[in-house]
């Protein structure tokens, strides 16, 4: 299968790995309108770059980066504008690989109301989809690329939004101590310099550095 690589600063490079049907991820993404769409920082295809360079950062691989440039094209539970409706999975399996893709779908199908207090009440981690209702437990792989491309999504919004940090950044800073174990040593760094302003304070409540 032919699919787009990602350099190091997560954009797609050219070469041989390029799809036929599209010059590169990132035009695929503004085909389909993400560079029309609003979004904190910018537009929605904005946002996509900087979190698959934000995951190249902190070391994620290839597959990971991926997804996250296309973390939002199915649509997530916070943002239910899709760029490609799940029939297409296919298509975007092509373009950039069938476990990026599966990563892109796991990201866009979770439950976050039920899935984000699981992560804090141990392993493994049982998902919901809120697409069809069903439960299922990913790999332990799957949900650290699941948390990874969380916590980077997150971060780029509440860096662009600063209304949006001071209403949920005390929920994420808890939501990413507590899953502190799934997250690569770079992003519990960065977590906890953009976040920790959020932590409570000693004495006055549960949580820990993340």
């Amino acid at each position: 299968m032919r699919r787009i690589d990602l350099s190091d600063d997560g954009s797609p490079a050219s070469g041989p790995g390029r799809a036929a049907r599209w010059p590169g991820v990132e035009e695929f993404l503004r085909a389909r309108g993400a560079g029309e769409m609003p979004h904190p920082g910018g537009t929605l295809l904005d946002h996509l770059i900087r979190v698959a360079r934000l995951l190249g950062e902190w070391g994620a691989d290839p597959d990971v980066r991926a997804a996250g440039l296309c973390h939002a094209a199915y649509g997530t539970d916070g943002f239910d504008q899709a760029l490609v409706e799940t029939a297409e999975h296919a298509l975007l399996a092509e373009l950039i690989g069938e476990r990026a893709e599966a990563l892109v779908h796991l990201y866009a199908s979770c439950d976050r109301g039920v899935v984000y207090p699981r992560l804090a009440s141990g392993r493994p981690v049982v998902f919901r989809d809120r697409f069809t209702g069903g439960e299922h437990t990913p790999p332990e792989p799957d949900v650290r690329a699941f948390v990874e491309i969380t916590a980077a999504n997150e971060l780029d919004v509440l860096a662009h939004n600063a209304e949006l940090a001071d209403r949920h950044g005390p929920a994420l800073h808890r939501l990413f101590t507590r899953s502190r174990d799934l997250l690569s040593a770079a992003a519990r760094e960065a977590v906890g310099q953009q976040l920790g302003r959020y932590a409570p304070m000693r004495g006055r409540g549960a949580g820990s550095p993340v």
